[in-house]
């Protein structure tokens, strides 16, 4: 089969993205990894697909796939905002403003004068039960208003982590000197914590000031990205839950920079960033 796609980025976090809207795409996992294969197919971190809503109060249906295996996972950001800028672009709707539903949540995407993107990402989760995290055992060292974690890897360090759920999940670890963070080694590590699991998504920040920020992070089966919105949003609103930080801050990515805004308690969190259309084309599957 023939399948139409677009390839999209927002701060150097890459997509395909495919329209359903008219008839169900149905691809095995096979297919969306040979999307997301950089060598035999187009490349991507993630597979976006745009399906008609299932519900009346949301205008899409938003579905993530991992590139590298065809799993469905539960939420990407820097997706999202890629998601409002084609369903503009290919003339799915004239809204501005759009509602869409996941597989485990409802978000509401904005598209700005300048052409970037706001995402309200809703509340974040600090309760280990929502990522999962298993606590059984751990007494957390208290800073701020927050909550900072031992995790002993096996054979190597302690690390203290702040563990937040954005819709996914996300382990945050504080380093001095970004550049030289460990990520390649210990990100694998901190993703297959036994007491993670679901497996978690490791970020790496460091503290420039309190209303800047620089992050690298480790996603779940796709190793160090050039940025990941949801990391962005967990770094965030976890060094603003332990006291480091302002209500908002800009966050250099490898790939760019988003701006995170979180009033704490249970006001949702806000991202705005860039996204942009690559190129477009067919492949057979």
């Amino acid at each position: 089969m023939r399948v139409r796609f677009t390839k999209m980025q927002g701060a150097g976090n890459d997509f395909v993205v495919l329209d359903a809207t008219a008839a169900p795409l149905n691809l095995s996992p096979a297919q969306l990894q040979r999307l997301g294969d950089r060598r035999f197919g187009v490349g991507a971190d993630q597979i976006l697909v745009v399906e008609r809503p299932t519900r009346p109060d949301v205008d899409f249906r938003y579905r993530i796939f991992n590139g590298a295996t065809g799993a469905e996972v539960e939420h990407c950001g820097n997706g999202a905002r890629c998601f409002v800028r084609y369903v503009r672009e290919h003339g799915l709707t004239d809204l501005s403003t759009v509602r869409v539903e996941t597989v485990n949540n409802l978000l509401e995407l904005r598209l700005q004068a300048d052409g970037r993107v706001t995402v309200n990402m809703n509340q974040p989760r600090f309760e280990p039960s929502s990522l999962p995290f298993d606590p059984t055992g751990l007494v957390p060292r208290h800073v701020g208003g927050g909550e900072l974690w031992p995790l002993a890897l096996p054979g190597g360090p302690t690390l203290e982590v702040a563990v937040v759920s954005m819709g996914n999940p996300h382990a945050v670890l504080r380093v001095d000197e970004l550049t030289q963070a460990p990520v390649g080694q210990l990100g694998p590590l901190v993703e297959h914590h036994v007491r993670f699991p679901r497996r978690v998504n490791a970020g790496f920040m460091q503290v420039l000031s309190r209303s800047h920020i620089a992050i690298r992070v480790h996603e779940r089966d796709a190793g160090e990205t050039l940025a990941c919105g949801t990391g962005a949003c967990a770094a965030v609103v976890s060094g603003i839950a332990l006291g480091w930080l302002d209500a908002k801050v800009d966050v250099e990515t490898r790939g760019g920079r988003l701006t995170i805004e979180w009033a704490g308690g249970d006001a949702p969190v806000y991202m705005t960033g860039p996204a942009e259309t690559v190129f477009e084309g067919e492949i057979e599957l």
